[in-house]
């Protein structure tokens, strides 16, 4: 897809900010997220092991690192590619938040961690994998509870290259291992994968 103008992006920006805005007024939970010129608008239903799963790998974060925040299903936005996410949970210094602004500055964020939901897990991941270095993210881990993955991945060292801003290491765990993520150092066995029946 070609590259937005700033003034395109602006509008962009602006629209999914209202959008933003009108889901916050809405029964049901909404994420709106940009990516390459592309506004989603994403229903969430989050299950309890999705949920247990964040709640237990957040508590661990902050165990290890007091001065850290691990903020889930909060605004991350980027002032130079304009894009805008919502993760399941974003690790940033608590004297780097600003508590005025709509969003995170994803360029203060340390780590994401995003566990893959039972219905939208290859288009997200995708998604997720082309556009967080960009916005500067230096640690994406991927936790996937599906049935037949049980499986974390740490993605790593964005740098540029003849295929453009990417992640450069790609470590995979599965349920059980003792994760090392950055400074963190995260214990997997008591993540919950989805039960077997679930498709």
């Amino acid at each position: 897809m070609a590259d937005l103008t700033p003034e395109q992006m602006r509008r962009m920006h602006d629209f999914a900010e209202q959008l933003a805005e009108l889901a916050e007024h809405q029964e049901d939970q909404w994420k709106v997220q940009t990516t390459d010129g592309q506004i989603s608008l994403t229903m969430m239903t989050p299950t309890a092991p999705h949920g247990l799963n964040v709640g237990r790998l957040r508590r661990q974060i902050e165990a290890q690192t007091p001065e850290i925040m691990a903020l889930n299903d909060t605004t991350m936005g980027d002032p130079i590619t304009g894009m805008t996410k919502v993760p399941d949970l974003m690790v940033i210094a608590e004297e780097d938040t600003d508590d005025t602004a709509k969003a995170v500055n994803s360029r203060d964020v340390l780590m994401v961690v995003e566990v893959v939901s039972r219905t939208n897990s290859l288009t997200g991941v995708r998604d997720e994998l082309h556009d967080y270095p960009k916005m500067g993210v230096p640690l994406y881990v991927v936790v996937d509870p599906r049935k037949d993955k049980k499986a974390v991945t740490v993605h790593s060292d964005p740098s540029d290259g003849p295929d453009g801003i990417q992640y450069r290491k790609k470590v995979p765990y599965a349920f059980g291992d003792t994760v090392t993520a950055g400074q963190w150092t995260l214990d997997t066995n008591s993540l919950k994968s989805y039960p077997a029946d679930w498709r």
